[in-house]
């Protein structure tokens, strides 16, 4: 229990401020989240990014630095991953040469900041609206990927894909890269969305670095922890034996008691690791 690290997605505490949307950046309650977190006894928060005022987003903003770094001090929350969903919001594959360019200097414009704020994880989403459907789609992240590890190879920055590809394809793919600076973010709602079994999952684990928590239906959305298609007592008795890196809840929200419904998956994920 004691070896992971639990964090929650940020936004995950507040408010949602866009109808509708289940996960965007909090621009009214970021700085408040922080003491949500640390009430929860949370250790971490993800950061989110979106395509919309991607540049004034504090993370990215560098007279908000000292002000972050003050906050994850003062509660003891560090930021130690970012996930990119600008990158789902506009696929890379599907864009022209000059948005392609936009989307290389954001990811560099980001990897500068991670590198200032020391944070390590960058997490790609390559699901839903970034799924990749063929060997062209693959190429052309590779290519994108591949511009970039001169600058991250001699840094401590890991850019993690969250893929739903079957196991065997994601094994295949990761192993393009022959990098550690390249790893996987392993989704408990999307494996379960996809019905995979998580024994064949097994065969990609020593690439995964960061791990996030959620339920979904087969083939269908994001539910309560327990409500959906997950075996979360097979999960974390792997875990407990060969996984030490971060946790961080990305579960169904509530309409309005989201501190209530955090709380809840929380003591869900601790009760089970107790157990197995």
């Amino acid at each position: 229990m004691n070896k992971f690290n639990f964090g929650v997605m940020q936004g995950r505490l507040v408010p949602p401020e866009i109808k509708n949307k289940i996960q965007s950046f909090p621009w009214k309650s970021w700085q408040k989240e922080f003491h949500l977190a640390k009430k929860l006894r949370l250790k971490l928060i993800e950061w989110t990014l979106d395509n919309k005022n991607f540049y004034k987003n504090p993370l990215l903003n560098s007279k908000y630095f000292e002000k972050i770094k003050n906050l994850s001090e003062k509660n003891n929350i560090r930021i130690e991953s970012v996930t990119c969903d600008f990158f789902m919001e506009k696929p890379y594959f599907k864009q022209n040469k000059k948005n392609q360019i936009e989307i290389k200097n954001k990811i560099l414009f980001l990897i500068n900041s991670c590198l200032i704020l020391n944070i390590k994880y960058i997490v790609l989403p390559l699901v839903d609206n970034t799924s990749l459907k063929t060997k062209k789609d693959e190429n052309t992240i590779v290519g994108l990927i591949n511009f970039f590890l001169p600058l991250i190879k001699s840094t401590n920055i890991r850019i993690l894909f969250e893929s739903d590809y079957n196991p065997k394809k994601l094994l295949k793919f990761i192993k393009r890269f022959k990098l550690k600076n390249i790893g996987i973010n392993y989704d408990t709602g999307n494996s379960a969305s996809k019905n995979y079994d998580f024994n064949k999952e097994k065969i990609y684990f020593k690439y995964v670095q960061n791990v996030h928590i959620k339920d979904r239906l087969c083939f269908g959305t994001t539910v309560p922890l327990g409500k959906g298609n997950q075996d979360f007592e097979k999960v974390f008795k792997y875990l407990k034996k060969e996984y030490k890196g971060n946790i961080i809840l990305q579960t169904a929200r509530s309409k309005n008691k989201h501190v209530d419904e955090l709380r809840k998956n929380f003591y869900f994920i601790k009760k089970i690791i107790k157990n197995v």
